[in-house]
């Protein structure tokens, strides 16, 4: 059984006070929640499991440093979004900042989803990262629990990408909204000319 690191024995980065610290981040995407949103990835994650679709975001190293109010920006520039999905890295290691964020964007009408390797009772303990609390009182759509490679699922009939995780519905209104697949992925071409391959495959830089 794989345990939880404790907040005690996790070093996070000094990160200025209303940014986020981001493996990555698209503007518009169709394989990550219900609907069209946007997705953003953190940097950290102190767990390592086997299979991870992105050990990159392992380090909590700096990254991509951005500030809330930014980044609410770009994704509130997109008028094809309904919501935004926090993945990563693990989301609930940025609490604090991610729930600001999603308050922005909630007073703008979109929807919030996020990711966790963290099961929803460890998000509701002493234990739980700091935060933690705040940013589920502003998520509608919560999925708990870690990638376990042995019990992994591809599948058009499951949304989620192993046996052990589970879809919390924390806003009713999104309980017949659950329709995205374990088996999609996209293939997003940047400015720059990467590419991202994203959706329950993970994300991938191709060359």
């Amino acid at each position: 059984m794989q345990t939880q690191p404790s907040t005690q024995t996790v070093q996070l980065p000094e990160i200025p006070p209303g940014h986020l610290n981001i493996m990555g981040y698209v503007d518009q995407s169709e394989v990550n929640g219900p609907g069209c949103r946007a997705v953003v990835w953190v940097q950290g994650c102190p767990r390592e499991c086997p299979g991870c679709f992105n050990p990159e975001s392992w380090s909590f190293a700096v990254n991509q440093l951005i500030s809330v109010d930014s980044l609410a920006a770009s994704i509130l520039s997109n008028p094809n979004n309904t919501g935004v999905t926090f993945s990563g890295g693990e989301p609930f290691w940025q609490a604090p900042a991610l729930a600001a964020l999603a308050k922005k964007l909630k007073a703008a009408g979109l929807n919030v989803m996020s990711f966790t390797g963290f099961t929803l009772p460890q998000l509701q303990s002493e234990s739980a990262p700091p935060g933690a609390q705040e940013l589920l009182e502003q998520l509608d759509i919560l999925i708990d629990g870690p990638f376990v490679k042995s019990l992994a699922i591809n599948s058009p009939n499951s949304p989620v990408s192993s046996k052990n995780q589970k879809v919390r519905i924390l806003n009713p209104e999104f309980a017949d909204k659950i329709t995205w697949a374990s088996d999609q992925i996209e293939v997003h071409i940047l400015k720059d000319g990467s590419r991202i391959v994203t959706g329950y495959q993970g994300w991938l830089e191709l060359t």
